[in-house]
Formats: structure tokens, sequence, C-alpha cells
């Protein structure tokens, strides 16, 4: 099992390999959530809703995010959603969401749930365009990480239906910089 400053550490290098920079001149970039702490474990609300699969117990209510202070320059967000513990060794990709507007600064409790103009819908390992939550099985819990990028493209420049793997290449040059939050999650 990863440990989190692992996690984070994975993500930090993301950022650094799409070209993550300093911070902008209004304060440090950051991605919150009301939902949750970072860190703290997402409610089960948020997990996935999966009849099919007993380990979905939740509403697949997705966590309201915000995020502020974006680096200048700033033309789109993309944000992903990932399970680095989920089906090793490759993890489970829960959410890819890119093409979102700057003038986007969060999304509400349940709002990406389902498809929304708000953002271009790439696609997950469960083949969605929207937010998918947690399906873990019983067994020690499982980081998520929010990783939200502020990038220099416009919000219609990638096609939509892009994989994890297929945006962090598309992403590679353009990210301005990077910010994350960890939920966590285990079966109760």
């Amino acid at each position: 099992m990863l440990s989190r400053g692992s996690i984070l550490a994975v993500s930090v290098a993301l950022a650094t390999l799409c070209g993550s920079q300093g911070a902008s001149a209004q304060g440090v970039f950051t991605l919150t959530s009301p939902s949750f702490k970072d860190g703290e474990r997402l409610a089960v609300k948020n997990a996935g809703n999966n009849k099919s699969n007993p380990n979905c117990v939740g509403e697949n209510i997705s966590p309201a995010l915000s995020w502020a202070n974006p680096p200048e320059g700033t033309k789109s967000y993309a944000l992903l959603m990932f399970d680095p513990e989920g089906r090793p060794p490759g993890g489970v990709s829960h959410w890819v969401a890119y093409g979102i507007p700057v003038s986007v600064t969060g999304f509400a409790e349940g709002e990406v749930s389902k498809p929304s103009d708000k953002y271009v819908g790439g696609t997950s390992l469960m083949k969605l365009s929207n937010y998918f939550g947690p399906c873990t099985p019983p067994g020690p819990i499982h980081h998520y990480t929010f990783t939200l990028m502020a990038t220099d493209l416009e919000p219609t420049a990638l096609a939509p239906g892009l994989t994890r793997d297929e945006a962090i290449k598309a992403l590679d040059g353009h990210v301005k910089q990077a910010t994350g939050l960890i939920g966590t999650f285990s079966k109760p």
C-alpha cells in the first residue's frame, strides 16, 4: 500500500512532468472541498453506486470542489481523480475532466455526478465521462487523489474521450501549475 506521502509525491511528480511552475502573483493555487478535508475520509454518499458491484456502497454523489489563485495566463483547467491502490499495479482512474473554462472556480456537490457542460469529459476506467466514486474492496483504505492542473490550453483544445494517460500526454508542456487534494475511503 502506498503511504500518503508517496501518493502526494506521485501527484507532485505528475505536475512536474507536465511543466509545473511557481505560485501565482495572487497567492497559492489551491484546491479545497467543503465535503472533506485533505487526507480525510470521503462520505459514503460519495462512493460509487453500481448494483452489480457489492463494493459500490454509495450514491455516487460527487463532492463539492473549489479552487482559487490560478497562475497568470491560465486558460483552462484539467481535473483527474485517481486511486493508485486500485487494481494493482495500474490504479483506477475515476474521473478525467479537462477543458474546464478559467471562469469556473469549482463544482457544487453532485454537479459532476453526471456529464456537465462545464468541462470536456474524458474516459475513466469505467468508460464514463463523469465522476464515479470509490468502490473500495474490503481491506485497507484507498487514497483518492484529486489533481487540478491550470493549463495554457483553450477549453476546446482537446477532444472528448481521452483516457487519463492520454490526457496526461496531451497536457505535457501545457500545465502552468497543479494542486491536489486526497480523500480516503474503505468499505464500511
